[in-house]
């Protein structure tokens, strides 16, 4: 290597280690202060070691005055470019809070546009680690610019290659909408909020007192908003939390989740099952018992955990293979099927129905939430949603009822009226428009107001139609349930029947979109 050449290299060393340092020692410093990893530590943490390739990172912003002029650091505040996990290709982009407080302008946004369409154009999931204090505003209408030119593309990749949201720090103002049209939000407790207008903003406009953690913290949107997916207890968490979800996805739309061999038997039968259930059927159970015991190793990754707990979602493995599974359960609000659960589930349908993930859902739902409250809410509409999405679906579907199967809300739950391929029954399985006390009392209404022994007679009415209605027979002799199945062959059962489903093909009518009741 000749002499000028030695020159050149070591200038451009010189300008990468600047650029690896962008922020500053002593910005570095607070940071790491605050418990954080820099930017660059958490992309090299998540991707597999050794494997990233940064991209634009020897760029700068233009100069555009308001005091930017005389300070020009390498990356402008966002480290780009790809890598693996587990050794699948990913994209990924992490924001560095020590440079501009990770503001997004011009350039920055210029380098997030460039990722994603390399992500979307190559078929591969692209990570978001989002660290940053928003626009920036000495750019002015090139920064909002910026961040349109991000939603757009989140909203191009929709459906075409898995987007995830790591929220690491502040995401406020306009930030929080990239994030929010992406396919899952991870935040971590304590550091991570996302608000609209900050709490000085809002004591002003509204008069309310609220703190930063109270207002956007990772907890609220975890159990009220619903922002949130998963919440994790520190960074390195979340990260390996991403790593993991990413296992039990495809890298793009026209693949399928790769299969992990777990060992566990798939003929295995599950005894536990036979006496997860209590003696009475007002009494509430466990349906996260019933996953763990079917699904392989009992490893069940749940979604929104601590939000619409009614329902659970979330991703499992049957013989290797991911699938999603949406379950009522019976140990909050009796499983009952209102506003956000509805949201709740009809999101997690409409991912896995995106990314070929076959779904099974496990039903013991006893209708819909009653109330004013629910009605002026729009339950109507938002049920509508859990609908449209299951019937939407094209990935294969199989439904296992295990109790309860009430009205509308047993439509609604992926019932083989609406598509699913299987629908499955254990013995104890009660299909009707309603409850037998319920029903009784509406269709036997002039009989027990004459009765001379109401008490009785309606006991004995009740026990009639639980007879005739309150079982999976007769829903089977009409071929509405395809098997009435023992509860200890759920597992073998749900595997035969996914392994005949993994060719289905369906042709569905040519159309822009569907409108979904938003």
């Amino acid at each position: 290597m000749d002499h000028a050449m030695n020159e050149r290299v070591a200038d451009l060393q010189r300008r990468k280690a600047e650029a690896r340092q962008a922020g500053g020692e002593a910005a570095i410093e607070r940071h790491h202060g605050r418990g954080k990893m820099t930017a660059r530590e958490r992309v090299e943490y998540l991707l597999d070691e050794g494997s990233f390739q940064e991209m634009d990172m020897l760029t700068r912003h233009v100069s555009s005055g308001m005091g930017l002029e005389d300070s020009r650091p390498y990356t402008d505040g966002v480290i780009t470019g790809f890598g693996t996990i587990d050794g699948r290709k990913v994209c990924v982009y992490s924001q560095d809070f020590t440079v501009f407080g990770g503001a997004v302008g011009e350039t920055h946004g210029a380098k997030i546009h460039k990722i994603m369409d390399v992500a979307t154009s190559m078929g591969l999931p692209i990570v978001g680690l989002n660290d940053g204090a928003g626009a920036r505003i000495q750019e002015g209408v090139a920064a909002l610019n910026a961040y349109g030119g991000i939603f757009r593309r989140n909203a191009q990749a929709s459906g075409v290659v898995p987007q995830i949201s790591v929220i690491m720090g502040p995401c406020a103002g306009g930030a929080v909408y990239s994030p929010a049209l992406t396919d899952f939000i991870f935040m971590v407790k304590d550091t991570s909020h996302m608000f609209i207008t900050g709490p000085d903003v809002v004591k002003t406009v509204t008069g309310e007192d609220v703190t930063l953690e109270e207002l956007g913290g990772a907890q609220t949107h975890a159990t009220k908003s619903g922002v949130a997916n998963f919440v994790l207890a520190d960074e390195k968490s979340a990260l390996d939390e991403v790593r993991y979800l990413l296992s039990f996805l495809p890298s793009n739309n026209m693949e399928v989740a790769p299969r992990i061999v777990t060992g566990d038997d798939p003929a295995r039968r599950c005894e536990s099952l036979l006496d997860v259930l209590p003696a009475s059927p007002n009494q509430p159970y466990d349906m996260k018992r019933v996953i763990s015991a079917v699904v392989d190793d009992g490893d069940y990754m749940e979604v929104h955990a601590t939000y619409a707990q009614q329902i659970t979602c979330g991703f499992a493995r049957l013989d290797g293979h991911a699938v999603g599974i949406v379950a009522n359960q019976p140990q909050t609000l009796a499983g009952v099927l209102d506003i956000a659960s509805s949201e709740k589930a009809a999101r997690f349908v409409r991912t896995c129905d995106a990314f070929n993930v076959p779904i099974v859902s496990f039903v013991d739902v006893p209708g819909f939430m009653p109330g004013v409250d629910q009605e002026y809410g729009g339950i109507i509409r938002h049920g509508a949603k859990l609908l449209y999405a299951f019937c939407e679906a094209s990935v294969p579907r199989i439904s296992v009822i295990t109790r309860k199967a009430y009205g509308g809300a047993y439509v609604v739950m992926n019932s083989k009226s609406i598509g699913a391929d299987f629908a499955f029954a254990w013995p104890s399985a009660e299909l009707a428009v309603m409850g037998s006390s319920g029903a009784v009392e509406i269709v036997h209404r002039r009989d027990l107001l004459g009765a001379e022994d109401p008490t009785a007679l309606r006991a004995n009415l009740i026990e009639q139609y639980e007879e005739r209605y309150a079982t999976p027979y007769i829903a089977a002799e009409r071929g509405f349930i395809d098997d009435v199945i023992d509860p200890a062959d759920t597992r073998r059962v749900l595997i035969r029947s996914l392994d005949l489903l993994r060719s289905k093909r369906e042709d569905l009518p040519k159309r822009k979109h569907g409108n979904v009741p938003l």
